[in-house]
This record gives structure tokens, C-alpha cells and sequence, in this order.
């Protein structure tokens, strides 16, 4: 193997994982490529970290994108965890394909990890090959990044590097590399490799980190680590609901994917749901329905309950009252996720004040584009121009086979609106700015997939992606991304990238 060469520190790293017991990590640096080539640098996110955009395209900042120079004052370490998979536990996962290259504080005084995707193997590799392909690395790219921009807690990416290189799945595939930024990468499975090993003094040596790092106020609490997982719990409710409200399905719903800092990571089978149903699955590997569209929250949940088992060792002072702090807990999240996830079901509504059948006002709409088998998206932005336009409201009507049943919805939506203080404008505003006309959908994510890896033509990525910065303004001469697949347009299934 290769070493990479040291590099001239271009990102003021202020490291302090790497100062956690040697347990929590091993040191090893990224596996050098044979040919790097810079596809797109991020550079109003290099702007936001702090960073230089000009150093980070230039050589020396290519070679550290790549994995071919390791910085000078860089931790460069593969991260341990451990993670329930489809419901069945691994003791022991870990970084099998990515590297921490540190951390950076932000322009706003935030701590972010800067980490390689696809940087070669790790002793958690398991015999794989440490490295990613291009398709998966432009899809992170662009679904998280439109995350950011519907405003969801998410990971970054910073930059995406083609290797020079092939990689082996299916088929011989071009090689890529992508930079990563997230709040942090501490997983529910990287408490539960701990727990799975009994290692209390572990375990609290990482709730003390997670505390100082992500909730600080938890810190001064009587009892600090029900405080903690208090907080994560919240944050977690609030984020799947966010899900929810623009029909994202993560597809592989592991504790190992989800973090503590309450950031969506780890972009594999993922999609944005077109035609909604409840029952929506996209993943190859989810052929139960495991992570379905409407599971997200009882798998959540699911989630949420091994993170309480990790930490009770540390929630009170004898087994059974760490126990019965744990459960109560727990008992938090669904109130607190149906909580969030009204609040948003109204926005999407237009409405600004919560009373009594909100709820069910919202779900039968949902039924209504179900029965019909509808457009999420489409659906609820075509409120907006229904709420003050006959036109846009025939529009919506004629979307059904049968329309009584959406007439007598609009019927009901209209009485409940004029309950609301303000006029139409008001409630149009509201619409317009909470449901987006653009989302990553699944097959001009594929086109540009395949235009990249199949002909090297980057424009379609690079098109998507400055649709997608503003997902809920009108862009005219973009109006085919707002629109569902034609039938032979329709993706099925969506894959992991390893």
C-alpha cells in the first residue's frame, strides 16, 4: 500500500475525537488514487466552513480530496461502531470505507468533521475494498444537498473526486471519492459497541464527548445522561418528521445510520417518493418493507429504544430506576414525533394555528392521493395556486379519475381556512414557501447518474444541482424537473453503493 504524502494543512483542523481512548478508533490514512480529477467542489459551503475555495481546487487540495495527501495536522482515523441491520445486530462495523480527516470549527463557531468517502480499506472493512463508485457519490452529493437546501438537518458534501480508478460491483465501475461534512458521525451504533462489550467507563467517556459536543446544556442537568438522550430523542422525532413532509424514505434505516446530532446521513437506497403510498418502499435490500415510507417513525423509535439500552449503565443509580428512566424516555418520542409532524402537516396546509381535526384534514388528503396513487410533491404545491386561482383548482380536480372526492376536500379545506387570521395572499405565502416545486427526483437523479458514469457528461448533475438550490421558486425554463416520471420514467428500486 502506498502512503500518501503530507500535505500543507488548508483546513485549520482543531481536532477532538481523536483525543478519545484509542478504542473508539484506529489511525490509518486513506489509500492514494492513481489519477484524481476534481468533478465539483462546494464552494459556497467551503465559504461557510471557512475555507479557501481556490486552495482546496488547487493541486495540493485536490491531492487531500483524494485521499492522496494527508494533512498536516489531520487525525486521519476510522471510527468504531456497531449497529442493528434489518433488525439484526453486528457487533462490530465500524468505517469500512471512510476516514475522518478531522475536524474544523465554522465561520459560526460550529465544530464539523471533514471525513473521505471512499478512501480505501480500514481494518472494519470486512474484506471489502474501502472504496466507492462514482454513481453513489454523485446521489449523496445531490440528495443531500437538496436536503440542505428544504432546509432538514443533514450531512454535507463538500466536494466529489473521480479516482482514476475501477471499482468492482456489479460491474467494472468508474472510482470517486467524496467529502463528507457532518456536525459529527457518532451513531447510535457507536454507543451499542460499547454496550456490546459491558464497557461503562466507555460508554461514559462517549456520552461525556457527545454531551460537551452537541448538548452542552445537558451537561448541568441533575441527571446529565437522561438530559442527553432526552435531547437526541427530540431531535430525532423532529427530524423523521421532516422526512415525512416532503416523502423522503432513508431506505436502510440502521442504528449504525443514524446519529446523535439529529443530521441525516448515509445516502444509499434513499429516494424521494413520486406516486405516494404509505407502503412505499424503493431499496433493493428492504424486500420486507422494513424502512417503508410510513414505518420511518415506528423504526425511529425502534432506534431511539437501543440507544436507551447502551446508555443504562449511566441513567441511574440501580438497575431498575436506570431502567425506568429509560422507558420514559422512550415514551417520548411518538408524542413528540406526531407533535412535530402535525405542526408541519398544517404548514403544508397553509394553516398558522392548530385546532381539533387538523390532523385528519390533512390524512385525507393523503388517502384521497393514495386511492389515486397521485404525486407527493405535485399534490401540495398544487394548493397554492388552487387556493386563489379557479384555474389551478379545475387543475386539481382534473388530477382525479373520480374528483368529488377532492372537491369535497377543497370544500372543507376552504371552510377551515377562513378560520385563520389574514386573507389568501397570506395563506398563499405560507404554501408556496413550506411545499417545494423541486425535489431530487429518482429519475433525473438516475439520468445524471448515468450521464456521468456512462458518457462523462457532468451537465446534468451539474444542472439538477442549481435546480435543486432553489426548490421553491418557479423556474420556468426548468419546468420538466418539477414533473413526475412519464411511466417508462419510473424507477423501482434504488441501491446501497458497496
Amino acid at each position: 500500500m502506498t502512503a500518501p504524502n503530507e500535505a500543507v494543512d488548508l483546513f485549520a483542523f482543531d481536532n477532538s475525537y481523536a483525543h478519545l481512548s484509542e478504542q473508539f478508533y484506529w489511525k490509518i490514512s486513506p489509500t492514494p488514487v492513481a489519477a484524481p480529477h476534481l468533478i465539483r467542489l462546494n464552494e459556497k459551503l467551503a465559504i461557510e466552513l471557512g475555507l479557501e475555495p481556490a486552495q482546496l481546487a488547487s493541486p495540493e487540495g485536490l491531492a487531500i480530496l483524494a485521499g492522496n495527501a494527508v494533512p498536516e495536522n489531520g487525525a486521519s482515523l476510522a471510527m468504531a461502531y456497531a449497529g442493528h441491520q434489518f433488525g439484526h445486530f453486528s457487533p462490530e462495523l465500524g468505517d469500512g470505507r471512510a476516514i475522518l480527516l478531522g475536524e474544523i470549527v465554522d465561520r459560526d463557531g460550529a465544530r464539523r468533521d471533514v471525513q473521505l468517502k471512499g478512501a480505501g480499506p480500514t481494518p472494519f472493512s470486512r474484506r471489502g475494498d474501502g472504496r466507492a463508485a462514482l454513481g453513489p457519490v454523485l446521489r449523496e452529493y445531490i440528495v443531500s444537498e437538496a436536503m440542505a437546501t428544504l432546509g432538514i438537518p443533514t450531512t454535507r458534501a463538500l466536494a466529489a473526486v473521480l479516482s482514476g480508478e475501477r471499482v468492482i460491483r456489479e460491474s467494472m465501475l468508474p472510482g470517486a471519492v467524496l467529502t463528507r461534512i457532518a456536525s459529527s458521525h457518532i451513531r447510535v451504533g457507536t454507543f451499542q459497541y460499547f454496550a456490546a462489550r459491558r464497557d461503562k467507563d466507555a460508554i461514559k467517556e462517549l456520552a461525556d464527548y457527545a454531551i460537551a459536543r452537541h448538548y452542552p446544556d445537558a451537561a448541568d442537568a441533575a441527571n446529565p445522561y437522561r438530559a442527553f438522550l432526552d435531547l437526541v430523542i427530540t431531535r430525532q422525532a423532529d427530524l423523521v418528521a421532516r422526512w415525512l413532509l416532503v416523502g423522503f424514505i432513508h431506505g436502510v434505516m440502521n442504528t449504525d445510520n443514524m446519529t446523535i446530532s439529529g443530521e441525516t446521513i448515509d445516502y444509499g437506497p434513499c429516494a424521494f417518493m413520486d406516486f405516494y403510498h404509505p407502503d412505499m418502499v424503493y431499496s433493493s435490500i428492504d424486500s420486507e418493507g422494513r424502512y417503508a415510507y410510513g414505518n420511518q417513525m415506528r423504526m425511529a423509535h425502534w432506534n431511539l429504544a437501543r440507544l436507551a439500552e447502551a446508555l443504562v449503565p449511566l441513567l441511574g443509580v440501580d438497575n431498575d430506576e436506570a431502567l425506568k428512566q429509560a422507558q420514559s424516555a422512550i415514551d417520548a418520542f411518538v408524542p413528540q414525533h406526531e407533535a412535530a409532524y402535525a405542526a408541519g402537516l398544517n404548514a403544508k396546509l397553509g394553516l398558522r394555528t392548530a385546532q381539533p381535526g387538523d390532523l385528519a384534514l390533512g390524512q385525507d388528503l393523503l388517502k384521497l392521493m393514495a386511492d389515486e396513487g397521485l404525486d407527493f410533491t405535485g399534490t401540495f404545491r398544487a394548493l397554492s395556486d388552487a387556493i386563489i386561482n379557479a384555474d389551478g383548482e379545475l387543475a386539481l380536480h382534473n388530477a382525479f379519475s373520480d374528483p368529488s372526492g377532492i372537491k369535497a376536500w377543497l370544500a372543507r379545506w376552504r371552510q377551515r381556512l377562513n378560520q385563520e387570521a389574514g386573507d389568501l395572499d397570506d395563506v398563499q405565502v405560507l404554501l408556496a414557501k413550506t411545499n417545494p416545486i423541486f425535489i431530487p427526483r429518482n429519475h433525473l437523479v438516475e439520468e445524471a447518474i448515468s450521464a456521468a458514469v456512462n458518457d462523462e457528461d457532468y451537465s446534468p448533475f451539474e444542472t439538477l444541482l442549481a435546480v435543486l438550490s432553489k426548490p421553491f421558486e418557479g423556474q420556468p425554463l426548468h419546468s420538466r424537473y418539477a414533473q413526475p416520471p412519464t411511466p417508462d420514467q419510473i424507477v423501482h428500486k434504488t441501491f446501497c453503493g458497496t
